[in-house]
């Protein structure tokens, strides 16, 4: 699909409520949602439903896969899992939401990317995310691009 505007916006999501990390004693990658973050995904599918879907990446962590997996199946879509979305990978998730700028794509990554992410929106395309940028656990970040840069954000509380 060609083309970009604010129609359609890249969505960036944190993923939802998963084990806590301290008691976990397997791989981290690993880590599953909580009951709660099940929740979360679940109504993930409504809170998004104004917005055109045609593809979910996410970062390979099944705590992010588990958090698309039922937008993605909402949208008959398949999940596509991309290290450019895992922990740690804050340059690469750049590229990857400025290669989709113009799509209409669901991203689901972590904690640490999504203020990198942001930070770098703010410094280079002077998006401006308000006197209070978040980025809680199922939340959501719309991201408007206007041909030329993300022009336009936007901040979707988490579902509870």
């Amino acid at each position: 699909m060609t083309g970009s505007g604010p129609d359609m916006p890249v969505l960036l999501v944190r993923h939802a409520v998963a084990l806590d990390r301290h008691d976990w004693k397997s791989d981290d990658e690993q880590r599953p949602l909580r009951k709660r973050g099940r929740r979360q995904a679940d109504a993930l599918v409504d809170v998004l439903a104004g917005f055109e879907i045609e593809r979910v990446l996410t970062s390979p962590f099944i705590r992010c896969v588990e958090t698309v997996v039922p937008l993605a199946a909402a949208r008959g879509c398949e999940v596509e899992e991309t290290a450019a979305l895992a922990e740690g990978a804050s340059h690469d998730a750049v590229a990857l939401v400025r290669s989709l700028a113009g799509r209409h794509a669901a991203l689901c990554s972590h904690g640490d990317v999504i203020p990198r992410v942001l930070e770098h929106l703010v410094v280079h395309d002077g998006v401006d995310l308000g006197h209070d940028p978040r980025w809680a656990k199922a939340s959501v970040w719309v991201l408007e691009d206007d041909g030329e840069r993300v022009a336009k954000a936007f901040y979707i509380e988490p579902p509870d």
